[in-house]
């Protein structure tokens, strides 16, 4: 019973999540339809030149084998040698899952998951894999910061809201404080209500322990690895550089794609609202960041840069169309066992893959 309300759930999610990226596809060519700016938003698309497309994807293509010498590194940090090839061969894999497969795995828990096929430092191997995802996000917010407060702190934002309308949602949470009191102190009476319970409170303590000793056993696997790398600290300083660099590159491909369309904004803008939106894409409400990635570039664009929208929306649709592109290597190497040791090749994922987290961080 627990395995299968676990799946309708793991389904109930999915379906949600296709469901946002389903509506969000349509809200957006309902928006370019209505506002009768079809001819210029395909436009766009027509300006660009085969070769500055090449140009964008090799560029990619390159950031991707960086971030794959990336993870290499954190590998080779917990003395998992799978050898550079392997690495990048496990990194397409994952990118083609977050960007193909319409399902609830993610291309981490791909990676995370086939990495341990390689080496039996199971837990640690996995780990790298999250530890990689951390320094991305990290060096991501640290060039968004870095590139705002080098070019557009204290600038005047078009559109930018008036304090007053500022301030609506505060003053909405005082004019409506009793409402939120009332559901604090529900929610607080419920919860008090199972601890004087004696069946709730049984099941409640049982799970309680269960998630102790399970966090127990992590932290203690977690502090060995932190320590590995905190006795490295050249590693995550060259890791880390080889994410702002590989960062940086890819953003200025996007920019050159972006000015071969015609669209003329700076390329500070570019590395500020890239970034921002990368992290808000990790968000997992869709499929791959789907919808949320463009919806967010495209706000930024039009409400900080004056942007018409059919140009900002060619910008956001070019880089997922780069993204899907750049990714399909990953759909060959599935197809070949390529990320499998060599004495598992043909092995595949199973129709209803998941990841088993017990069994992985054994």
């Amino acid at each position: 019973m627990p395995d299968t309300k676990k799946q309708r759930n793991k389904h109930i999610f999915l379906f949600l999540r296709i469901a946002l990226v389903s509506a969000g596809i349509l809200w957006v060519a309902t928006r370019i339809g209505q506002q009768q700016k079809w001819g210029d938003f395909i436009e766009y698309f027509r300006r660009i030149n085969i070769g500055v497309l090449a140009v964008t994807l090799i560029i990619f293509t390159i950031g991707h084998i960086i971030i794959s010498l990336r993870w290499w590194i954190l590998l080779k940090t917990q003395s998992i040698f799978i050898g550079l090839w392997p690495a990048v061969k496990l990194y397409f894999l994952g990118w083609f899952y977050n960007n193909f497969m319409p399902s609830s795995v993610g291309g981490d828990l791909v990676r995370a998951w086939y990495v341990t096929r390689h080496t039996d430092k199971k837990f640690e191997a996995a780990l790298s894999v999250f530890v990689d995802r951390a320094i991305g996000l990290l060096s991501t917010l640290v060039i968004a910061v870095f590139f705002y407060s080098v070019f557009l702190r204290g600038q005047a934002v078009p559109g930018q809201r008036t304090a007053e309308k500022q301030n609506g949602l505060f003053k909405f949470i005082v004019d409506h404080k009793f409402i939120f009191l009332l559901s604090a102190v529900s929610i607080a009476a419920i919860f008090c209500g199972l601890l004087i319970n004696r069946v709730t409170r049984k099941k409640l303590i049982n799970i309680w322990t269960k998630i102790r000793v399970f966090c127990i056993s992590m932290l203690v696997k977690f502090k060995n690895a932190v320590v590995i790398y905190c006795k490295n600290p050249m590693a995550i300083i060259a890791v880390f550089f080889l994410t702002v660099m590989m960062q940086i590159i890819v953003i200025t491909g996007f920019w050159l794609l972006g000015r071969n369309m015609g669209i003329t904004v700076s390329i500070k803008y570019y590395y500020v609202f890239f970034t921002l939106a990368w992290v808000v894409g990790t968000i997992p409400v869709s499929i791959g960041g789907a919808v949320v990635v463009e919806g967010f570039l495209v706000l930024l664009f039009t409400q900080i840069t004056g942007l018409e929208e059919p140009a900002a929306w060619a910008i956001a649709l070019g880089q997922r169309a780069v993204w899907m592109i750049t990714s399909l290597p990953g759909a060959i190497i599935h197809l070949t066992g390529g990320h499998l040791p060599g004495e598992q090749k043909g092995m595949h994922l199973p129709k209803d893959f998941s990841v088993d987290y017990n069994k992985t961080v054994d």
